[in-house]
């Protein structure tokens, strides 16, 4: 009886290459299925294969398409950015002389300043009360140098004076404020313009995401190697006890033949 052979190992670089075959495969599976093609009223999303790789796994392309609605938006604000970026350009430029120049807050400049104040606000208004004031004593009959057109007069002056002392005291702050004011102005409209208004982007809802279990190719191969292993030993020691048992029955009759037939011979 020819006895039963062991079963070739797998070969471990073949199982390895089904295996990673097999792994790229359930991944294309799995990437295919989760590409679901879209279509909203703002646009749909659609997937393509655009080639292959290297390994000649399929290359997938995702493609937005906005509606008509949406496109024209779209143009707008490209059209809006390039627009408000050569402002800026612009702008920035004039910028760069203006602060080449230091803020000059000195006790001069800021004494200049309060003048100018001084003269754009209060000088109108102490003109427009001494009109008033005018009229007001021609109307009492109050001729000019008289005594009381001159202690008139003379109190208007004191609250003139007071008011020009009250801004050199107290306007020196608003006076560098407004010096400040003045140079920053420039860069802050730099920076709202830098900072314009955007599209809202449609949103489109997310994937679904779908998973399929990977094969163990690797480990089924292994569970037939050993399958088969075990079968072939089964086999191996049923031949073995076969062979043990036909050995004893083979030297039984040998040992009857010897002791009867020998003797049978030698009488």
């Amino acid at each position: 009886m020819k006895a039963a052979q062991a079963p070739a190992a797998p070969d471990p670089v073949a199982t390895a290459k089904a295996q990673t075959d097999s792994n790229v495969k359930t991944a294309t599976t799995t990437q295919q299925l989760n590409m679901v093609d879209q279509s909203t009223p703002y646009g749909s999303v659609n997937y393509g294969q655009s080639g292959t790789w290297a390994d000649g796994t399929p290359k997938y392309t995702n493609t937005v398409t906005l509606s008509p609605q949406e496109q024209a938006k779209q143009d707008q604000q490209w059209q809006f950015d390039g627009l408000v970026n050569n402002l800026g350009i612009d702008q920035t430029k004039r910028l760069a002389t203006l602060l080449s120049q230091p803020v000059n807050i000195n006790n001069d400049a800021t004494e200049a300043r309060l003048s100018d104040l001084a003269s754009k606000r209060l000088d109108p208004m102490f003109d427009k009360r001494w009109a008033a004031l005018e009229t007001n004593l021609a109307n009492q009959g109050i001729a000019p140098g008289s005594q009381a057109y001159t202690d008139a007069r003379d109190a208007f002056g004191r609250e003139r004076n007071d008011a020009y002392d009250q801004l050199a005291l107290t306007g020196r702050a608003q006076a560098v404020q407004e010096a400040l004011t003045e140079r920053n102005q420039p860069i802050n409209e730099i920076t709202a313009l830098m900072n314009g208004g955007q599209v809202t982007q449609p949103n489109f809802m997310g994937t679904p995401t779908t998973q399929v279990a990977p094969t163990d190719v690797a480990g089924i191969t292994n569970a037939a190697y050993q399958g088969a292993l075990q079968s072939q030993q089964i086999n191996q020691s049923g031949n073995n006890a076969l062979y043990g048992a036909l050995g004893s029955l083979g030297g039984a009759a040998l040992g009857g033949w010897a002791s009867g037939g020998f003797k049978k011979a030698m009488a």
